[in-house]
Order: C-alpha cells, then structure tokens, then sequence
C-alpha cells in the first residue's frame, strides 16, 4: 500500500512550463525565439552597498545609465540609480548569493514572474522600433546596452546582445501580447 501511495504522489508533481513553450517566429531578416527560464533578482540596493553585493554575485554592479556588465552566466542590468536587473542562464541562484551581504540591499526573485525573447538578424531594430521609442541604432545603443522602456503597451527592459540581436524581458502575463508583437512586426520590417 505504501508503494502505491508513494507513486501516486510522485505522478501529482507539478511541472514547470515556460509561457510560450516551443513558440518561435521568423520572417526575411529577424528571428524571435522564446529563451530558456532564467533565474533573476530585482536587487535594490544604496551605493554603499554596491561594492559588498558585487562581490557576492561575481560580477561588478555597472554604475552607469543604459549599461550591463556580464561574467560567465550571469548578467547585470543597470536600471537605476540604486536598481539592478540579475539575470544567472546559468540556474545559479543570485537571491542566495546576495543573502550573505550584510550591507542595506533588497534582493527579490522573479524568475517566475519574467520571460525572455532573443530577437536577431539584420532587421531586429526595425523589429523592435515598431513598438519601442528608442533610438536602437548601434551608436546610441550599443553592445551591453540595457533600458526599462516599453514596446507597444508593455514595459519591457531591453539589453542589446549582439551586433545584431536583442534580449527582450517581459512579465510572463504580458508575453503573449510581447511575442505576437514582435511577430508582426517581423513580419513588416521583412515586407
């Protein structure tokens, strides 16, 4: 009895899906894609702070406005004066990392709460400023640039990747509207 019971509660385990599983869009010059789950922390923290958080992640808090710094797997965003975005693709765990600073911060995780999008190709900045007011030319925006801004109705916070491609992050309840934007818009930058 207790092997049945035991099998039946392994079977009733929850498993985690991202939002948009499987779901790409291409068109000519661009590609979206549905990156895999991260793990990420809002982290909030004064400037007294940022030399004892950055020790703990492994990587320097950028200091600068539009600026990203980024070692191995992990990534951080600057997104304010005394706000960072930290993402780890690795599945490391910057919450845990961040709870052995002593120093004033506040770290919260949203992995759950965030989804991310790789949008390439040569016609990627015509694809995103269908909907995003910035200017994404590589001049103003170049590689490690990072912003909160919006595209179309939602805020997004935007981080240039590559010559040629983006990572857009968006809440996971907002990703459905983000993904078929994004596609659309693909669709009129290749017309």
């Amino acid at each position: 009895m207790a092997k049945a019971v035991k099998a039946t509660k392994q079977a009733n385990i929850a498993e985690r899906r991202p939002a948009l599983a499987g779901q790409h869009a291409s068109a000519a010059n661009v590609q979206i894609a549905l990156l895999p789950p991260a793990e990420r922390i809002s982290l909030r923290a004064p400037s007294a702070s940022v030399s004892a958080l950055s020790r703990a992640l492994g990587l320097q808090l950028p200091s600068k406005p539009k600026s990203s710094t980024t070692k191995g797997e992990r990534t951080a965003l600057w997104l304010g004066p005394d706000e960072w975005l930290i993402i780890d693709e690795a599945g490391k765990s910057p919450v845990a990392d961040c709870a052995k600073v002593k120093e004033l911060h506040s770290a919260v995780d949203i992995s759950h709460r965030n989804v991310a999008f790789s949008v390439t190709g040569s016609g990627c900045e015509a694809t995103l400023n269908a909907g995003c007011p910035q200017d994404l030319s590589s001049d103003a925006f170049p590689i490690g640039a990072a912003s909160r801004t919006v595209l179309g109705k939602v805020e997004i916070v935007l981080l240039r990747t590559g010559a040629v491609s983006f990572r857009v992050e968006c809440w996971r309840s907002f990703s459905d509207y983000v993904f078929e934007f994004l596609a659309e818009a693909a669709n009129d930058s290749a017309a």
